[in-house]
């Protein structure tokens, strides 16, 4: 098994691998390219089960004395191992359904006690001091009709974030069943949160949106300060913090590294989420491009 410092040091040379690769390319700003080879964040997801790695505090205690942050995704079957987990910026728990009908059918786990498995983790998930989030991706047809059950299990884990998005369809893959049909619009996922905070009662509320990846971010409303959200991350608080727990041992809190919410990225805002100060890059399409070289040959 691969040492934590060997497993960092090999992702972040292939990571400058891949972005030398984009250098040229249209649309690529200079500063930004300039800027990409430089690690800052770390998203454990995608790749497995990430906690089930034996040295994964060790892992994470080398990334933040890198000053690289850390977002760790769990599929909520160990709950073992979210309560052994030191300190990360954020941590994910997959919640893609609110029934253990729903649930097998989703993510066909491999566990006969899969339920409570589950139920555990999210109960475990209160413990933790950590920015906390449930993820839930909902597909049309298999998880989106029961509301009140979501409800329920966000009173287990009492989350900081509830983040909830449409699923992405990428082809048909295998026996997978999913097509187009299965993904919901922006509007629909709009009105599937809208309907999950009337049955949180007020202890949660709608705080971002980003339209593009038809993802909505549901917060704690002891995030919205003085009528502001501060859904942000203090990156450089984060890491003061997580390094003084280190040595020290003293534990901090969610709200401890929090930072203000851009205008643009609130929930309602006319940007949808979008950066104004950006610019989006959009290449010309194909048909486009080869009518406009038959209209040159024929000049």
């Amino acid at each position: 098994m691969d040492p934590p410092d060997m497993i960092i040091e090999q992702a972040v040379t292939k990571h400058q691998q891949m972005i030398k690769q984009m250098k040229g390319v249209p649309g690529v700003q200079p500063e930004r390219y300039k800027e990409a080879f430089t690690v800052k964040h770390c998203a454990l997801s995608l790749v497995g089960e990430p906690i089930m790695y034996p040295k994964i505090n060790e892992y994470l205690q080398l990334l933040h004395y890198k000053d690289i942050s850390s977002f760790l995704v769990t599929n909520a079957q160990f709950p073992d191992r979210i309560q052994q987990l030191d300190p990360v910026c954020q941590l994910y728990v997959s919640v893609d359904a609110a029934t253990p009908e729903e649930l097998k059918v989703v993510d066909r786990p491999l566990f006969s006690d899969y339920w409570e498995r589950f139920l555990e983790c999210l109960t475990s998930l209160k413990e933790k001091k950590v920015r906390t989030v449930y993820r839930l991706t909902l597909v049309k047809g298999f998880n989106m009709d029961e509301v009140k059950g979501y409800a329920k299990l966000v009173a287990l884990g009492t989350p900081t974030f509830i983040e909830i998005k449409g699923v992405t369809f990428c082809g048909n893959i295998h026996e997978d069943s999913l097509t187009m049909k299965n993904v919901p619009f922006h509007q629909e996922v709009r009105n599937f949160c809208e309907e999950l905070c009337k049955h949180l009662e007020g202890s949660y509320e709608i705080a971002c949106e980003h339209a593009h990846s038809c993802c909505i971010l549901i917060a704690d409303t002891k995030l919205k300060i003085d009528g502001q959200w501060h859904t942000w991350i203090d990156y450089p608080k984060f890491t003061k913090l997580v390094k003084n727990y280190y040595d020290t041992g003293e534990m901090f809190t969610d709200t401890d590294y929090i930072a203000p919410t851009p205008h643009w990225a609130v929930y309602g805002a006319e940007e949808e989420g979008f950066d104004p100060d950006e610019t989006r890059w959009r290449r010309k399409a194909k048909k486009v491009v080869q009518k406009v070289i038959a209209i040159e040959e024929t000049k």
